[in-house]
């Protein structure tokens, strides 16, 4: 079985644009203040007596209240990232024509990064080109200002990371990895798929997978999701292996059901919304009691319908022969590496995660399947707050004469001969959507310390124009690490 299943993800809430140092003048500033304010108070607090009780009360509270306006002062800022996350097995079926629900289009606080995880609807035909699965998000999302950065290809299991443009030069240290389980690990029907990445220097793993069905098997689950870790590994020696990044999501069609409860009392249970009935008979809750591994995963309350399975086209649960009975088998877990195992580097900047909403979107009948979307506020300080390299086009550029660009390096990183910069409409869906491209190393016609240029022949420019950018892409780190601001070609 197919499937397509989305971690959806981060909306900035606040933007830091605001050098250090003005942060620090403003501070002292705030406190220069504080302190003449307080003063005055002080003053008026001392006409009412050294032995007034009131006298000794008020300035125990404003000493109080100072020394904590002083710590929160001192305190990193933080910045807030809202994750949108979806999970869906589609079962080989054709697109949905709109996936505005699915993606929460219509939020006016857009997510930052979207993890898309996918099952190519035709295997075969798929291996050459984009299946249609991957087109339909490429399509929606870049017209919206989002960049495919990464994906990855499991037979028919496949990841894409997309993310908005303002974020993806700090979208470092991209990794992928597969594990097949299927036919004793040599097909790849079953098993996980995973991408790893640093976020403004956190480190971040999302895991997929798809695991052995039928309520007999929790066990094998069990030891299938065991296998996929001990054998999915990264070359970075700041998180070999899934279990040691900062955050991991573990999501997918993990399979689990149902056991002991019949068919008659599950259904009166769905029909009455009682869902917490239900609970203590799932087997993934079963399991995670007697699995230390497991306990370290969070999930959110299961309060929403079963989304396996239903008769496709349909609101309707299973109607077959086989009856099968209804479950959660699609599910959104997440684990915070544990404080014992924090570097120093984390307990200086922490990342705290809380979930907004845990819920399923029964609109999609295409399955026998139904989405689960899982939203979430990341906090964190940014660790990484400027781009690699700045560029931008120098002078006016248009079709009828050749081109020159700078860029400026601004922070050390391993350049190669096969490093290259490209040309883009503005809306473009990933790095090799480019209207043009030159390699740095060919084309450097001056060099300094701080600046290089670029030369672009005039026949690569677009005759039609239009809004574009510029991105440098490294070949060593494999990944865009500058991205110039919009400008007009005429």
């Amino acid at each position: 079985m197919e499937e397509i299943n989305r971690a959806f993800g981060m909306t900035e809430v606040r933007v830091r644009s605001r050098s250090l140092a003005s942060d620090a003048s403003r501070s002292t500033a705030s406190k220069l203040l504080l302190r003449q304010r307080l003063h005055q108070l002080m003053t008026c607090v001392d006409d009412l007596g050294p032995r007034d009780e009131l006298h000794h009360k008020v300035s125990q509270a404003l000493d109080g209240a100072f020394l904590l306006c002083g710590r929160r002062a001192d305190m990193p800022r933080k910045d807030r990232f809202r994750l949108h996350m979806v999970t869906w097995n589609v079962a080989s079926a054709d697109p949905s024509a709109d996936v505005s629900s699915l993606l929460h289009l219509s939020s006016p606080r857009r997510p930052d990064l979207y993890e898309v995880y996918s099952g190519p609807v035709r295997f075969v035909s798929d291996l050459a080109f984009e299946d249609a699965w991957s087109r339909l998000f490429m399509t929606t999302l870049a017209p919206l200002g989002y960049l495919k950065v990464s994906s990855i290809r499991m037979q028919g299991l496949l990841i894409l990371v997309f993310s908005k443009l303002d974020h993806v030069p700090f979208i470092r240290d991209i990794q992928a990895t597969y594990t097949r389980t299927g036919i004793f690990g040599y097909w790849g029907n079953k098993g996980g798929v995973s991408i790893r990445m640093s976020f403004y220097g956190h480190m971040l793993c999302f895991l997929n997978c798809h695991l052995a069905a039928h309520m007999q098997y929790a066990t094998e689950r069990i030891d299938e999701f065991e296998h996929i870790l001990d054998t999915q590994t990264f070359d970075s020696p700041k998180a070999p292996s899934i279990l040691e990044h900062r955050l991991v999501f573990w999501f997918g069609d993990l399979n689990f059901r149902i056991q002991d409860h019949g068919m008659q009392f599950v259904r009166s249970c769905i029909n009455n919304q009682t869902y917490s009935l239900l609970w203590s008979k799932d087997q993934l809750t079963m399991m995670k009691k007697k699995e230390p591994l497991l306990q370290e995963f969070e999930e959110g309350p299961l309060d929403f319908q079963p989304t396996f399975k239903f008769d496709r086209n349909s609101d309707v649960y299973d109607s077959s022969g086989k009856k099968r009975k209804p479950a959660w088998t699609d599910r959104i877990l997440w684990r915070l590496r544990p404080q014992g195992e924090t570097v120093e580097e984390e307990e200086e900047f922490p990342l705290k995660i809380r979930q907004e909403s845990y819920t399923s979107d029964m609109t999609y009948s295409i399955s026998d399947h139904k989405p689960v979307v899982g939203l979430f506020t990341l906090e964190m300080k940014k660790l990484q707050e400027s781009p690699l390299v700045r560029l931008y086009p120098e002078g006016d550029w248009s079709a009828d004469m050749d081109a020159m660009l700078v860029y400026c390096p601004l922070q050390p990183f391993p350049s190669s001969a096969w490093d290259w910069i490209g040309l883009y409409k503005v809306g473009f869906s990933c790095a090799s959507d480019y209207i043009t491209y030159t390699w740095v190393k060919d084309d450097e016609v001056a060099f300094s310390e701080e600046l290089v240029q670029v030369y672009i022949s005039k026949s690569a420019i677009p005759v039609l124009g239009g809004e574009c950018v510029l991105c440098y892409y490294s070949s060593a780190l494999q990944c865009v690490i500058g991205i110039s601001e919009p400008f007009k070609v005429q």
